[in-house]
């Protein structure tokens, strides 16, 4: 009878623990913190450098649990959908060879389409999402694949791509990734402080432009 009793204690566990997991919540793109999402970006840059993938994974599924209040499955499947990407493209040398991280892309999309202002084109934001990324290994200017930045960021939260706001966003942002670059592997903990710096930045300058 006790043995019962507590496998029945423990299925019952199980099944809270699977309901609170799996229970969606109404997850917000513009509920973010802009300095917590500085500084998760930031680590998130670290560990996609450093091929720590694990790691990249966590701090993932963190932002988009805590920043954006998904469920702790759907943060899950973000995150992973998000980790998978990066892994494919990044030893890639070619924008054919990149390719193969689109369907990655428009997974990661799809799940956050549910938290978005308005209705989006998965699709397009997939497809923006990796111009930009292969446009930094084409010595593109940051200011130029700022905007593209802009324009995926326009398009997931329903606000035009010439809004002053979301250009600073990504200009900010495409910036900050220069710097990153500039630095190469002599990179110091100093100018990771600085990336976060400029990364807090462009997140005030997005939250203030969303939240209008």
């Amino acid at each position: 009878m006790p043995l019962r009793k507590m496998a029945l204690g423990a299925a019952a566990g199980l099944a809270l623990v699977a309901a609170y997991a799996a229970v969606p919540r109404q997850a917000d793109l513009r509920a973010f913190d802009p300095a917590e999402m500085a500084r998760l970006e930031t680590a998130m840059w670290r560990d996609y450098y450093d091929k720590r993938y694990g790691a990249l994974f966590y701090h993932l599924y963190e932002s988009t649990r805590t920043q954006f209040g998904f469920s702790p499955l759907r943060s899950l499947h973000i995150a992973f959908s998000a980790a998978e990407a990066a892994r494919t493209f990044q030893p890639t040398r070619s924008r054919r060879e990149a390719d193969a991280a689109l369907p990655a892309l428009a997974a990661y999309y799809r799940d956050f389409a549910p938290a978005a202002p308005v209705a989006f084109d998965v699709a397009e934001a997939a497809r923006l999402e990796l111009d930009w990324w292969q446009a930094r290994r084409e010595a593109v200017a940051p200011r130029d694949y700022g905007l593209t930045i802009a324009r995926v960021t326009a398009l997931t939260y329903g606000k035009s791509a010439d809004d002053s706001g979301i250009q600073q966003f990504g200009i900010a942002r495409a910036e900050a990734m220069a710097f990153r670059d500039s630095r190469g592997e002599g990179i110091a903990v100093a100018d990771w402080a600085t990336i976060e710096g400029r990364l807090g930045e462009a997140y005030r300058s997005l939250k203030a432009s969303v939240s209008r």
